[in-house]
């Protein structure tokens, strides 16, 4: 009897998570026998939780809030990329047994900016509020495009500062408060605080957006996020949510599961279709 692959996702909450349906769609394009589920874990119970999904059997995990620094500690062999987050969102049972880490994140939003949208970021002076685990995953794929520079904000200074000294050997990046973006511009301004989940906007002075300036929420919902809103109010080319992201990150993670690339377009395409 053949067994079919067991993924899931692991968080807490996950209800309302779309990566069971996204990788069902995924499957059903690529030929992939496989299931996946999602499983509310909390963060006391990930390790063993994880222990058992593998030990029964399962090939893959998604790690979402707030178990991705959790996943970082559990994966015995970790990306590049996912040692720069210190955080990941994608384990892999390999060939010997042991787990790889990776995340995948970054390069969802990038994938998300640069070929959905069109949105180029080479020479680019960039915006990332906040300087949590958000931030860390998104800064060197981003670098990577070769961008003019990075700016990280936050309401504690010291955070901004330690964080962007740890990816400083890979590109300009600085950190500063809210109040020291007064008289500055940018081209790219990514909200990657939890604001958008309160419904709070961080304390932003007028004039950040630069003429034809793109925002970019990496929370997304039925409706559009305050962040995003307020890329509209100031005139912003584009003012996204993280949808595309969702989708792009999730086949990034297929393709590390299964060595196949799931067509990502319909499926942002159907999920964006269902929330008018």
């Amino acid at each position: 009897m053949t067994l079919t692959d067991r993924y899931a996702v692991f968080g807490h909450p996950i209800k309302h998570s779309k990566s069971p349906r996204i990788h069902k769609i995924f499957a059903g394009q690529t030929g992939q026998s496989l299931e996946y589920s999602a499983q509310d874990v909390p963060a006391g119970q990930f390790p063993a939780a994880a222990a058992a999904f593998f030990a029964e059997g399962g090939k893959g995990l998604n790690c979402t809030v707030p178990l991705k620094e959790l996943a970082w500690a559990y994966a015995d062999v970790k990306t590049e990329r996912a040692r720069a987050a210190k955080a990941v969102n994608t384990l892999a049972l390999r060939a010997d047994g042991s787990i790889l880490g990776d995340n995948t994140d970054g390069v969802g939003l990038v994938t998300d900016l640069t070929v959905n949208h069109g949105i180029a970021l080479a020479g680019s002076q960039i915006l990332i509020l906040g300087a949590g685990g958000a931030s860390r995953g998104i800064i060197g794929p981003i670098l990577e495009q070769a961008a003019a520079s990075i700016v990280i904000a936050n309401r504690t200074v010291e955070k901004t500062v330690n964080l962007a000294a740890e990816f400083s050997l890979k590109g300009p990046v600085t950190g500063c408060g809210f109040d020291a973006l007064k008289n500055r511009r940018f081209d790219l301004i990514i909200n990657a605080t939890s604001s958008s989940l309160s419904g709070c906007m961080p304390p932003l002075p007028e004039g950040l957006l630069a003429e034809n300036g793109v925002c970019y929420d990496l929370a997304y919902g039925n409706e559009p996020t305050v962040f995003v809103r307020w890329g509209l109010e100031k005139h912003a080319l584009k003012s996204l949510d993280g949808l595309g992201m969702l989708v792009e990150q999730a086949a990034e993670a297929f393709f590390i599961w299964r060595g196949v690339r799931p067509k990502t377009q319909p499926v942002i395409e159907l999920l964006n279709a269902e929330r008018l």
